[in-house]
């Protein structure tokens, strides 16, 4: 069972948990000794700020942007990388990532559970503003979920039955991993051309890779994820797409029985909001404290593909424990939609 993911009441002591996924693994080219990792997203919101050209977007708010700027990267070993220089909402990241690994489209999924952030983009307005006129409120279309479950089937509404219909990418990453870990084609696609125009919102986070590192005498088998994201709201949805894929890293590591290795981000056009550049000023007074861990409370006992799909699709938040969560206080920023 991986260290990171037994909760400290399994445990003899938390210092032990940290030891054993600390000599686990290990990066050549993570943020050296004393640098804390979120000074990368840190540098690179003032690099914008500093050089990034004005530029029109579709809301309509404008932004500065840079584009491929530096990837960020970020252990799991021994921390989980949820930004402490503001609150980062962990339930809110939790419940949306869940609604994506279920393949659910239905923004009143999450609003039900008092999660709003698709609310706007499934609101009557937005979804006439793209041409979606005859889909009802919520029905967010293709979207992520509906992509790594089913890339491939013909989308009719957000409440037809699509089991077993189009690829299930997800499926296919958990079946890799563990029957051929060294193919380099594990990978989840949300990116479908085919389907973008039927979308409220094309996918901003497109493209990831899994990696499975070889185990060595000393080191037991890893995975990291890395992550292609062509359009990056530093402000808002960076931090939110930071912890969500290394949570979803360390969930198929769980039910894998993997240890957690690395999360990297590489950006595209990489953009603040012309109405976040106050609030991300004060952010950037902060200085990080320590990051979190995460636990999961009770082992896997998953032992086929399809037991390990649906013990991450049955996922449920009180699995869950953040421990050392220390963050400064919430900074409000307007969501442009």
């Amino acid at each position: 069972m991986i260290a990171t993911a037994v909760s400290p009441e399994n445990s003899n002591s938390k210092a032990d948990m940290s030891t054993s996924t600390t000599s686990a693994f290990s990066s050549p080219y993570l943020p050296g000794p004393g640098v804390h990792p979120e000074h990368q997203y840190l540098s690179l919101i003032r690099t914008i700020l500093e050089q990034g050209y004005p530029r029109a977007d579709r809301t309509g708010t404008g932004t500065l942007s840079l584009f491929a700027p530096p990837q960020l990267r970020f252990s799991l070993a021994d921390s989980f990388p949820l930004l402490t220089t503001k609150r980062v909402p962990l339930r809110i990241v939790f419940e949306e990532l869940m609604f994506f690994i279920r393949g659910q489209t239905d923004s009143t999924i999450l609003s039900k559970k008092g999660v709003k952030i698709w609310d706007g983009n499934g609101s009557r307005e937005a979804l006439d503003r793209v041409g979606l006129v005859d889909r009802r409120v919520g029905d967010l279309g293709p979207v992520y979920g509906f992509q790594w479950r089913h890339f491939g089937a013909e989308y009719v509404n957000a409440d037809e039955d699509y089991h077993g219909k189009g690829v299930d990418q997800l499926r296919e990453v958990i079946r890799l991993i563990k029957e051929n870990p060294v193919d380099r084609r594990i990978i989840m696609s949300a990116w479908n051309p085919a389907d973008v125009s039927k979308m409220a919102l094309p996918p901003c986070h497109m493209f990831c890779q899994f990696y499975v590192s070889t185990p060595t005498p000393t080191q037991p088998a890893t995975l990291s994820c890395q992550l292609y994201q062509r359009s990056c709201d530093m402000g808002l949805g960076v931090p939110f797409n930071i912890a969500s894929y290394a949570l979803l890293t360390i969930l198929i590591a769980h039910v894998t029985n993997l240890v957690p290795g690395e999360f990297i981000h590489c950006l595209g056009d990489a953009h603040v909001y012309k109405d976040h550049v106050d609030a991300l000023k004060v952010q950037l007074e902060r200085e990080p404290r320590p990051f979190p861990r995460i636990y999961i409370k009770s082992e896997s006992n998953a032992t086929t593909v399809d037991e390990m799909v649906k013990e991450l699709e049955e996922f449920e938040w009180e699995r869950l424990e953040l421990v050392g969560y220390e963050p400064y206080g919430k900074i409000e920023m307007k969501m442009s939609v």
